[in-house]
């Protein structure tokens, strides 16, 4: 059975800039394994944000961290380098990024589809068909997932990646004209995800103690159309790629960061005097 999965259908502005995007992406790092997919951080203020990749844990996996700004808005983007349709489940802190639910990266959850060599920013957390409320860097206590008492995975950007089933190969010409075929199926998405909390938004209003850890929130509503498509996953998952983002104290004490201070020889505020040559002492005229 053919499960209905979701894609992003971009807004029309920005139907020139993909292709400009990829090819300046193409010129990153990528993952050391042959990746099927490019997962970028895209902030609004700063851009691509750089990651600092770390050992992984498995075959296939990519692990990375990347550093996080309080308040910043950002976008997740991940472009298909294969000539083939994939399957992307995406969680931020654990969460589908489309259905709101505790996400364990599986091929029975909502994805988004892209296309043969395709690439799409997801950029919050899908609440209708055509709008996402924005994702944005902020405080444990202010973000999506705590609004439904779940941290265990706060912090982390996941990408699941699945391919799609190959169809057996028609046998006739009169099968090939008759037989049914694999379109789109431009129906309504059959669930949104969940609203946060009744005063989940107002909470972020109020004053909180910084955290040492970092999460997402759930900010402001943008327009962002999708439509639902056929896509039948693979059993096996193909790769991951998980992204943990941390603010730049919490970096620069794990080593990941070099944040030690570096003493400019040409501007040293600290006021010496010249030492006297080797071999010279104090008082002493020749």
């Amino acid at each position: 059975m053919n499960r209905a999965k979701e894609t992003a259908l971009p807004a029309p502005k920005f139907l020139v800039l993909v292709p400009l995007l990829a090819a300046f992406l193409i010129g990153l790092s990528a993952p050391s394994f042959a990746s099927a997919v490019d997962v970028r951080v895209v902030s609004d203020r700063k851009g691509v944000l750089s990651l600092y990749p770390v050992d992984s844990n498995g075959r296939n996996t990519y692990r990375a961290y990347l550093e996080a700004e309080r308040g910043e808005k950002y976008g997740i983007r991940i472009a298909n380098r294969t000539g083939r349709r994939i399957g992307v489940v995406v969680a931020v802190d654990g969460r589908n990024i489309i259905s709101g639910k505790k996400s364990h990266l599986r091929n029975s959850e909502r994805m988004y589809i892209l296309g043969p060599h395709e690439s799409a920013v997801y950029d919050g957390w899908r609440t209708a068909r055509d709008t996402v409320n924005r994702f944005y860097f902020t405080e444990p206590g202010d973000s999506y997932a705590d609004a439904f008492n779940d941290r265990s995975a706060m912090g982390v950007i996941a990408v699941a990646v699945y391919r799609e089933k190959q169809l057996p190969p028609r046998r006739s010409s009169r099968d090939r004209e008759s037989g049914g075929k694999m379109g789109d199926d431009r129906s309504m998405p059959g669930e949104s995800a969940p609203a946060a909390p009744l005063g989940a938004e107002r909470k972020s209003l109020a004053p909180q103690a910084r955290e040492e850890s970092a999460g997402t929130g759930f900010g402001e509503e943008s327009h962002s159309p999708s439509i639902r498509v056929k896509f039948d996953p693979e059993r096996r998952v193909a790769e991951r790629h998980f992204l943990k983002y941390e603010w730049r104290d919490t970096l620069c004490r794990k080593g990941i960061l070099d944040c030690r201070y570096s003493q400019n020889r040409f501007w040293d505020d600290d006021v010496e005097y010249a030492p006297y040559p080797p071999g010279r002492r104090p008082g002493r005229c020749e």
